[in-house]
């Protein structure tokens, strides 16, 4: 049976601040600033891409309500309306 202590290495659990730059320094090193920085405006610009599509679903689903006039409706069984 494997435990996560199996799995993860162990230098994982002990990394400090140190530990960390230099893992920031060899992935610099590797990738070049220049892949790094374009990876990064990758990410803000699929984070910014998720933002408006979500603000856009809700406000889509607020206009619907607004032009049917209805707004959510209970379609629980009378019998069972008690126990929720």
């Amino acid at each position: 049976m494997l435990t996560t202590y199996m799995v993860t290495p162990l230098f994982i659990n002990n990394a400090g601040p140190w530990g960390l730059l230099l893992i920031a320094v060899v992935v610099l090193v590797l990738f070049g600033r220049g892949k790094i920085a374009g990876l990064m405006g990758e990410v803000g610009k699929g984070i910014t891409a998720f933002k408006r599509g979500v603000k856009d679903s809700t406000e889509e689903l607020e206009s619907k309500t607004d032009e049917t006039g209805e707004d959510a409706r209970d379609v629980t069984p009378s019998r069972d309306r008690d126990n929720a």
